[in-house]
């Protein structure tokens, strides 16, 4: 009787798992993959939002609940630790970024000066806030449900072509530096400068080498093509994409090819996903394309009329209206990436306030749960969707520290730009 009870009982409880009112919905998957994996995102310009806006003075804002930006110019912020919170982010790379319209010299101020603003946000919000400078780190942070706050420093002309001045960084908290921003510095090609160094430089060699030997992530978003072959020839740790696409889905030249693309399986890398619409719509690139083309010949039409020029331009987007990006194309890059590269090479770098725009759906962090819906809705399993939000950063993060580790006995490099 009893193994007739237990027969029935395990009967009942399969057919209620297999109910279709019982099964989880992709926004469950997402959210459960969430709550053990929390994203950590690549890439926020929250920093230059601080700048930009309040001139640093911290007691210009509450970084609690940032709405009141929404009647500034510029819009309304897209980050706050509401926010944060909401869209279930556990760790963060606060972008350092300075104008590359500036000398070296002082873009290295303005950097260190941007270091600073990050330290006393942490200082600020201590118990939303921690500061980050390793894998563990951040696993300490989730743990203590904490937001793990990290240093990204967005472009080499922020060390002032001065491995010294790297140096200091890593040692002021910076975990990572894009190699270039969007134009070149004088020892790397940007995606976006004409070419100079034809990819990476001598110095820019001894560069990469300095950061795994010191154990920063080297990050090469904005860098040309070239530059991230001859980066990938260099390095000895896994490198990172803090905010870029795929070029086979969105065309531009700040996107990742797939020879590329290719070579993270044996690199260790990932792509972390960038939400900005001009890198994830082609339609939005070419209406952007096709924009500037207009611009040009109102001005040509139009000379010495500005007025003039602006109502024709004006007149051309009432009648072609801007095309939207939405969560499906940004789910159609990390598709691909994992066609070409794998799952374990993706992760998620949104450039929030670090943009105009917002893919619909993803207007903000707090959205960031609605990507990983998708994904699931898509098949991606929950553990697919840890890795893609923290773990393959996680992963990158000790590999490039146990790289360090290994050429700990290594003294620093003193080689200079020019030698």
């Amino acid at each position: 009787m009893t193994t007739i009870s237990a027969r029935i009982g395990l009967t009942f409880a399969l057919v209620a798992l297999s109910s279709p009112a019982l099964s989880a919905t992709p926004e469950d998957v997402a959210r459960a993959a969430l709550a053990r994996s929390p994203v950590v995102d690549g890439h926020n310009d929250v920093p230059e939002q601080l700048r930009s806006r309040f001139g640093n003075d911290f007691s210009k804002f509450d970084f609690h609940d940032m709405s009141p930006t929404s009647t500034q110019k510029g819009g309304k912020m897209h980050t706050d630790l509401a926010r944060l919170r909401k869209g279930m982010v556990g760790g963060q790379f606060w972008s350092v970024w300075v104008s590359t319209d500036q000398s070296e010299v002082s873009a290295v101020r303005e950097v260190t000066e941007q270091i600073d603003v990050v330290e006393r946000l942490v200082a600020a919000y201590p118990k939303d806030l921690m500061l980050a400078k390793s894998a563990d780190d951040i696993e300490a942070a989730f743990r203590q449900h904490r937001i793990a706050s990290l240093i990204g420093m967005e472009g080499g002309h922020s060390i002032g072509s001065s491995l010294a001045v790297l140096r200091q960084m890593y040692r002021a908290g910076a975990r990572y530096m894009t190699i270039t921003h969007s134009k070149n510095t004088p020892w790397a090609d940007s995606a976006t400068d004409a070419p100079k160094s034809g990819g990476l430089a001598p110095f820019g060699v001894a560069v990469v080498k300095e950061m795994n030997r010191l154990g920063m992530l080297v990050d090469i978003s904005h860098v040309s093509e070239k530059t991230m072959m001859d980066v990938l020839d260099t390095t000895a740790a896994p490198v990172i994409f803090s905010h870029s696409g795929a070029r086979a889905i969105d065309g531009h030249a700040r996107n990742v090819p797939d020879t590329v693309l290719a070579r993270l399986k044996t690199n260790g890398g990932i792509v972390m996903q960038v939400l900005l619409p001009d890198y994830v719509s082609e339609e939005v690139r070419q209406w952007e394309a096709a924009k500037a083309a207009e611009e040009a010949r109102s001005s040509t039409l139009f000379k010495g009329d500005p007025a003039g020029a602006a109502g024709a331009v004006a007149d051309w987007i009432a009648a072609h209206p801007r095309p939207h990006a939405t969560i499906a194309q940004v789910a159609d890059h990390i598709d691909h990436i994992r066609e070409i590269a794998g799952i374990d090479h993706i992760g998620i770098g949104g450039d929030f306030d670090g943009m105009d725009s917002v893919v619909d759906g993803l207007g903000d962090v707090s959205t960031y749960p609605a990507l990983f819906a998708e994904l699931a809705r898509r098949g991606y399993s929950q553990q697919d969707l840890e890795k893609i939000a923290s773990r393959n950063l996680i992963r990158v993060f000790r590999a490039t520290e146990a790289v360090a580790k290994a050429k700990s006995g290594e003294s620093p490099s003193n080689q200079t730009f020019g030698s």
